[in-house]
């Protein structure tokens, strides 16, 4: 648990670097990252090489008993690059050149840029591969920022016709699998392939999920290009990448090449990129669901350990609007971060830029170089937790480090990637997505402190409790069987709204939905709907009245099927079942037909923990979040007034104490499920 900073050395003069790294020290800052997008000042020239500012830099934060987190240089390729070679830059579907300029302007599939990094990536590798001060690489930075995910050039075609032949071997596979009959989209040789480049109509959904998969899988093979080639030169380093919050890109492929994830977090920036209002606390602070699903996906995407390789500092430049964090947000969401097992919080960045395209977004200092909100909070933070890796220490057996000893959840959020692509290809109504609707689960969840693991549906599940799966919308048999067997061995599973919709292939099943799931639920689906507000209904479960929204299935239960826990009122699905749970051997399994209310999704997820026999707290206020790691528990408030906790009276605070102020955070030994937090009068 420690504190970070990413800095850059190449935008201030050379006298500077030793003050500011000697003020990193003073504030208890225990890792530097530098280089991700120095390319241009690394190898100015093509094979002329200029590593001594970089050197210098390395050497000072060693000299101050830090650790260098070095970046490879690839997001940004310099111009004399692009001159030499313009076959490298992407094309947008229309086929607009993504031109020299910003950043991100490369094409993963052209094999003149996978050779130019093997070349950099190398040299840099063995340049500092024996320096005790370089713990470890982030490669590259942020792909897919931009939306430079996809690519459409004639490298990706020529990419895209192997990719495909490597999947359905010949054209007349592909037609039956894709359905290509429709619209005369028949093909005679798979070299009649190209990217879904603009159309006058839209393109066949199995053709753009492909595509979706095959540029993901780009990535991968690139970044696995990087991560050999570090491991080479030195195979003690760790390696990771900086994902970012909510994108398409394929988490858990990528980071089978990585020892952790890590990923870049701008609370008030990514609450504003999900539907719905934001509330004034939530421009504040954030919003500690939409926070913690991304912290709980990436610590669980290389297998528990995670990185916040960005750290907001203070205001941005990037969302719609910046107001600055609340007093003490940043020392916040450090803590928030910790809990939910970061080994390293990194704030973005040392100083404010004077240049660029960046100059409004904050840093640690300000323009002038004084000290601004955030390095008070990150020296606060660091401080904090030395504390708190004190107390963890002394706990035999429950050591918690860089990495080490991350949480583990009781109840497992199944999260898949194909799924998302599929419905943002058809979403079918403006308001469903596919992020928002795991998000409305994950808050139910997180409300009783439940500890979550968002994982694959292609994970184990045996140790879980509970599983909550929004939205299985591509479902086979195999999938059917695993999670019918999963509960029959007496787990509890819940399953919502457009489940079993489609085949791997992106083709509606044959049979009624749920398709191959409507023995595990015990009901099919009769009718669906995509509905407007002003056409929205309610549910009645449990004798309360609920809002339904968005996407209503009525559902039919099965002859000695699934029990009716929920009906639609008003409307025109009125007295159809909404909810309906089917007892399937030592377990069971819900079906919720609706887009829920928070209140809706709040009751189903408590029942279904209650089933589970999961320890859960009373829910919480939605601003208010309870988690616990390594023996400690984390109580953080996000919100504007002040909450007491009501603890046993043996309890130790080692940070904070029994009230939590306003965007505070206190820290005790007790359990989460000993806990509850009131507003304070």
């Amino acid at each position: 648990m420690r504190i970070g900073v990413c800095y850059f050395p190449e935008h201030w003069p050379a006298d500077r670097m030793e003050t500011d790294v000697e003020r990193m020290a003073e504030a208890g800052l225990r890792y530097v990252r530098m280089g991700e997008f120095a390319w241009s000042k690394l190898e100015p020239e093509p094979g002329e090489y200029e590593f001594g500012w970089l050197d210098r830099a390395v050497e000072l934060v060693d000299d101050y008993g830090m650790k260098a987190v070095l970046c490879t240089p690839t997001a940004a390729p310099p111009k004399w690059l692009v001159d030499e070679h313009p076959e490298i830059l992407q094309e947008e579907a229309d086929g607009t050149t993504r031109h020299y300029g910003g950043r991100r302007h490369y094409c993963y599939n052209s094999e003149v840029f996978r050779r130019e990094t093997r070349r950099i990536v190398g040299t840099l590798a063995e340049r500092y591969a024996d320096h005790p001060a370089v713990a470890g690489w982030q490669t590259d930075n942020e792909y897919g920022c931009h939306g430079t995910l996809r690519c459409y050039c004639d490298d990706c075609a020529s990419a895209f016709r192997t990719w495909l032949r490597e999947k359905y071997g010949d054209a007349e596979t592909l037609n039956e699998r894709w359905g290509n009959a429709f619209w005369s989209q028949d093909l005679n040789d798979l070299s009649q392939v190209d990217p879904p480049r603009h159309a006058a109509a839209d393109h066949h959904p199995s053709r753009l999920l492909d595509y979706r998969r095959f540029s993901s899988d780009g990535v991968v093979a690139y970044n696995r290009l990087q991560t050999e080639t570090l491991r080479e030169a030195n195979d003690d380093w760790f390696v990771t990448h900086n994902f970012m919050s909510h994108d398409g890109l394929n988490a858990y492929d990528v980071a089978e090449d990585l020892d952790f994830a890590s990923w870049d977090s701008y609370p008030t920036g990514h609450v504003q990129e999900r539907r719905g209002p934001v509330t004034e606390e939530q421009f504040r602070a954030g919003d500690p669901d939409n926070l913690g699903l991304d912290h709980d996906l990436y610590r669980c995407a290389a297998d528990g350990a995670h990185w916040v390789m960005e750290q907001q500092p203070g205001d941005i430049n990037w969302p719609p609007y910046s107001p600055q964090p609340a007093e003490g947000a940043m020392r916040l969401w450090a803590h928030y971060a910790t809990a939910h097992g970061a080994g390293v919080v990194s704030y973005f960045r040392w100083r404010r830029c004077r240049t660029g395209q960046e100059q409004y977004h904050s840093g640690l200092l300000a323009a002038d170089g004084t000290p601004d909100a955030g390095y008070r909070d990150a020296a606060n933070a660091a401080s904090d937790l030395e504390t708190l890796r004190e107390a963890a220490e002394s706990d035999e057996g429950d050591e918690v480090g860089e990495g080490a000893s991350a949480p583990t959840g009781d109840v497992a959020l199944l999260h898949d990637y194909d799924n998302l692509w599929a419905l943002e290809i058809e979403p079918m109504t403006p308001e469903f997505d596919y992020w928002d609707h795991a998000e409305t689960y994950y808050a139910a969840l997180r409300a009783r402190s439940v500890g979550v693991d968002v994982v694959p549906s292609s994970a184990d599940l045996t140790a879980y409790d509970a599983v909550v799966a929004p939205t299985l919308y591509l479902a086979d048999d195999e999938l059917a069987a695993r999670l019918e067997e999963y509960v029959a061995d007496g787990g509890e599973l819940l399953v919502t709204m457009r489940s079993g919709v489609k085949d791997p292939y992106d083709t509606l099943h044959g049979a009624p939905r749920p398709g191959p799931l409507r023995g595990l639920v015990g009901a099919d689906v009769d009718q669906h709907e995509s509905v407007p507000e002003s056409l929205a209904s309610d549910v009645v479960c449990g004798g309360d009245r609920y809002e339904a929204r968005v996407w209503n299935e009525w559902l039919a239960p099965a002859d000695g099927g699934a029990s009716v826990e929920g009906r639609y009122e008003g409307g025109r699905a009125d007295g159809t079942p909404a909810v309906v749970r089917n007892a399937v051997g030592d377990g069971s399994a819900t079906y919720v037909g609706t887009w829920p209310d928070a209140d809706l999704a709040g009751a189903v997820v408590g029942d279904l923990l209650d089933r589970a026999g999961v320890p859960t707290t009373d829910p919480l206020p939605p601003q208010v979040r309870i988690a616990n790691r390594g023996g400690l528990t984390w109580v953080a408030n996000f919100g504007a007034d002040p909450f007491a906790v009501d603890a046993p009276g043996d309890a130790e605070w080692v940070v904070g104490g029994p009230t939590v102020a306003p965007y505070d955070v206190a820290v005790t030994d007790a359990a989460p499920s000993d806990l509850s937090a009131e507003e304070r009068p």
